[in-house]
């Protein structure tokens, strides 16, 4: 009889005791208040360094048009979207003329920073001026 009251109680102390799933939890709390601020900056960090990337390579993109197309100058028309257009377009799709926050990069004829052009994303808040507006061929 002594066996079974043993084996019994074994059989009870299989799961976790309320302490040990609150000590769980607190780690796990603990740590996810550590490393969501250092995610999230390193989200930020992310997708300006993918859009400084990106307006560099629509920059590239543009000089190639004006040598190929045009007679040294672009137009006051012109558009990124010209890139799409045509037998051989510059540019595969449309998702690459969006920036990393679903805004569109705007291309201004002539730079404000650059002498010809300037192709700039306004940053997370979609608006124009600030320290968080990436252009091309700026660092």
């Amino acid at each position: 009889m002594n066996r079974n009251r043993r084996s019994s109680n074994r059989e009870l102390r299989r799961g976790f005791s309320l302490l040990e799933v609150i000590i769980a939890v607190t780690i796990v709390a603990l740590l996810a208040t550590i490393l969501l601020p250092n995610l999230n900056r390193f989200l930020r960090s992310a997708k300006a360094d993918k859009a400084r990337a990106e307006v560099n390579s629509l920059a590239n993109q543009v000089r190639l048009y004006i040598a190929t197309e045009t007679t040294g100058d672009l137009s006051d028309d012109f558009t990124l979207d010209m890139l799409l257009e045509g037998d051989d377009p510059y540019l595969n799709n449309a998702n690459e003329l969006v920036d990393p926050w679903e805004s569109p990069y705007v291309i201004i004829i002539p730079g404000d920073r650059n002498r010809d052009f300037d192709v700039m994303s306004f940053g997370p808040d979609g608006q124009s001026g600030g320290n968080d507006d990436i252009v091309n061929g700026k660092e």
